[in-house]
């Protein structure tokens, strides 16, 4: 499981308390478990805190406001991707002004990142039938 050290779990617990608006209009629509994919909320994950996390495909959707697009921002979340990325995680980042304009085209499109994140097959129910039994 994904986490984080004492000092970025207490973090995010405070980032939960303070979503941003198009945070926490995202995890009013998140929470309802679209597509079927449980997302938890301001996730530690080593020293950085996730905006949302679904830990079935290992997702992260992270809601970027104009301070991303500043300064050293863009190189840190660059660093912080790559860190994911060798953790297996698929960083989604989605413009604020989107989520705040077009929230249904917002989450179609998590879902189909998550649904090419699911496995290509699932496990059988049980055991494969005997020889000459049918199916």
């Amino acid at each position: 499981m994904l986490t984080g050290p004492r000092k970025t779990v207490e973090r995010a617990r405070r980032l939960r308390r303070e979503l941003t608006l198009p945070e926490g209009l995202l995890w009013r629509v998140l929470r309802q478990r679209p597509g079927g994919f449980k997302f938890r909320r301001q996730h530690p994950a080593g020293g950085y805190v996730l905006d949302f996390y679904s830990t079935e495909v290992r997702v992260a959707i992270e809601v970027d406001g104009m301070a991303h697009d500043m300064g050293s921002r863009l190189e840190r979340d660059a660093v912080r991707d790559a860190w994911l990325a060798d953790r297996n995680v698929l960083v989604a980042r989605i413009p604020a002004k989107e989520v705040l304009a077009d929230m249904a085209a917002v989450v179609e499109h998590i879902v189909a990142v998550c649904r090419q994140r699911l496995p290509l097959h699932r496990p059988a129910d049980g055991p494969p039938p005997r020889s000459g039994e049918e199916f």
